[in-house]
């Protein structure tokens, strides 16, 4: 993440003056009554600061071309200048890169004409994970595991392939950079080489999106010795997911309870996943 001047003060990034005039912006990003179902402020009086919006790992402000504003200061929770932007000449939009490596809190748009601050608007930028579910191959065959795994059918089954089913409901994007299985699966993998997703090292999903993780760990594959298998007479049991998530630094985690029935062989076994 690059920082045009991240050691400038909170009265430096504000610029603003004794005796400017000051419209103060009262706003957050999870507005429920904005149109895109939640990620925008809402204007002010006197509509300069018109709206701000997270888009993927960009935050976007759209301003009044109308009111003179010549420049755009992002500031961190912190007070110190994320980063200021130049207004072009009928422009009435700018964009600041945040990535996936910025402090969550609260940032401040300020909207300038020469020294003299003509707007201000708080907007709360942080990411929530939640798990929804688990699945399996063998049960959801309309998923794309071909351009996840580009295997077979029969060694998708022998394998066990999982995925896990992910949702960002925060105001700022976020990264899942481990997925864990532990618990009563037939191959639970505590530590998984790597993120324990299927190629990659992290997954970014923007505010209000859904998706799904592919492991890499094949937690539903061949029994370990650690692991709970299948059998005629069927066996149940409850197993954890967990996320590491990299902007929030959090563990999410989420239990669900399973049931093996049939053949001894987990690639003839029929699996029963619920919330626990």
């Amino acid at each position: 993440m690059t920082q045009d001047n991240p050691h400038l003060s909170r009265r430096t990034a504000l610029r603003t003056v004794t005796g400017a005039a000051l419209v103060s912006v009262a706003g957050c990003l999870n507005n429920d009554d904005s149109p895109d179902g939640g990620n925008s402020t809402p204007s002010d009086e006197r509509g300069i600061i018109q709206q701000v919006t997270v888009e993927g790992a960009e935050l976007v402000v759209e301003y009044s071309s109308e009111e003179g504003v010549d420049q755009i200061n992002l500031v961190q929770p912190n007070g110190e200048l994320f980063g200021q932007r130049e207004t072009a000449a009928g422009s009435q939009q700018v964009s600041f890169e945040i990535g996936t490596s910025y402090e969550p809190g609260e940032y401040t748009v300020v909207a300038l004409s020469g020294e003299e601050t003509l707007a201000e608007s708080s907007s709360l930028i942080q990411p929530e994970i939640g798990i929804l579910g688990v699945g399996l191959y063998r049960n959801n065959p309309e998923k794309p595991w071909d351009e996840v795994y580009g295997d077979t059918e029969t060694d998708r089954i022998k394998n066990g392939e999982a995925y896990v089913t992910v949702e960002n409901t925060g105001s700022g994007p976020e990264a899942v950079v481990e997925l864990i299985f532990t618990g009563d699966v037939p191959n639970p993998v505590e530590d998984p080489r790597g993120s324990g997703m299927y190629e990659t090292e992290q997954v970014v999903i923007s505010p209000g999106e859904t998706t799904d993780l592919f492991s890499s760990s094949f937690p539903f594959g061949s029994e370990s010795e650690e692991g709970m298998g299948c059998s005629p007479n069927g066996n149940s049991g409850q197993f954890t997911v967990t996320v590491r998530t990299q902007v929030g630094g959090d563990q999410v985690s989420k239990s669900f309870d399973v049931q093996y029935s049939g053949s001894t062989e987990m690639s003839d076994c029929e699996v029963s996943i619920t919330e626990a």
